[in-house]
């Protein structure tokens, strides 16, 4: 009988697509066979606003729980919905190639974001989201929605209908101009044809870590050398070293996963150049920097978010943000 390792993972449709993704591709490298494990978690089951059950992080918290009770070897998280501190007794092992990381629009009769009526009713479940589409245009009607990917897109209306999977129930009301959700996820679903236009970073810039996969251990190992070896294999060293300024970035700000900060790290030649956005929940008030260092390792990475977030702080981005 082969040996096998566990992976957890939520229960929707795109953690499970994600997961099963990573899983499989782990398994190839391992060798190994691979054992699903479903667990529920508190955002999966507590209703409200995201940020007002404490962001993204909700959904992460069960999963790791499960992790370190070692009811799993390994979980596969959306990078972008872990809290920036890292808990004792785990690591994020690997961070495999980023995904698009744009944020992308889902709209009714395939109108771009300038072509929108006035007045035009837009869902998004993200305080980052809604201030920069508010700065963007300030006669938007934002509406807060949470669920699923096809909930989400069953809310603009004309999409439901076309969505013939089964995955919108009947309740989906149609009441939308557009939604806003991560053009990654859409992709993963196979659900890009319903994106309308992609944002463009000058406009939206993404969540830290938006598009990227963090492949959780326990720090002493998964318990299976050929995982452990996949793992390291897998990692993605460019992609680490963006992901690490922006979410020091974050960190440094004190903020959480579901405030209204936007970050986005690319590498340009030797360098690694960093942009940030702190925005009034409102979008009356934005603020905009970027930095750039010669960078060659992770330490280099989270020192220029770090630095970043420290200047933009001393100009008051706490204040803008209503983080202070």
């Amino acid at each position: 009988m082969s040996e096998s390792f566990r992976v957890g993972t939520r229960g929707s449709a795109l953690a499970t697509t994600q997961t099963g993704w990573a899983a499989q591709k782990l398994a190839g490298i391992s060798g190994l066979d691979v054992e699903t494990v479903l667990v529920k978690t508190e955002g999966d089951v507590v209703t409200g606003s995201l940020a007002t059950l404490g962001g993204t992080g909700v959904f992460a918290a069960a999963l790791r729980q499960h992790l370190l009770d070692a009811g799993c070897d390994l979980a596969v998280h959306s990078l972008k919905d872990l809290p920036t501190a890292q808990p004792e007794g785990l690591v994020l092992a690997a961070i495999p190639a980023r995904e698009d990381v744009r944020d992308a629009l889902c709209s009714r009769d395939s109108l771009g974001l300038d072509q929108l009526p006035h007045g035009a009713k837009i869902g998004t479940g993200s305080p980052r989201r809604a201030a920069q589409l508010l700065a963007y245009r300030s006669d938007f009607e934002i509406v807060d929605i949470r669920g699923n990917v096809p909930t989400r897109l069953g809310r603009v209306k004309g999409v439901g209908k076309t969505l013939d999977d089964g995955s919108v129930g009947r309740s989906t009301q149609g009441d939308l101009d557009a939604v806003i959700l991560a053009a990654a996820g859409m992709r993963r679903l196979g659900l890009e044809d319903h994106i309308t236009e992609y944002l463009d970073p000058s406009i939206m810039l993404p969540a830290p870590g938006q598009g990227a996969l963090a492949l959780e251990t326990r720090s002493a190992g998964s318990g299976h050398q050929a995982l452990d070896a996949a793992l390291s294999q897998f990692d993605d060293a460019h992609t680490r070293m963006q992901v690490e300024a922006e979410r020091a970035l974050l960190s440094t700000l004190e903020a959480g996963c579901a405030a209204p900060i936007g970050a986005l790290a690319h590498i340009d030649g030797d360098d690694l150049v960093l942009e940030a956005v702190a925005c009034n929940p409102d979008g009356s008030e934005t603020m905009r920097r970027s930095a750039r260092i010669a960078c060659s390792t992770t330490d280099a990475a989270q020192q220029l978010g770090r630095s970043l977030a420290q200047s933009m702080i001393a100009d008051g981005a706490a204040v803008v943000a209503g983080l202070a």
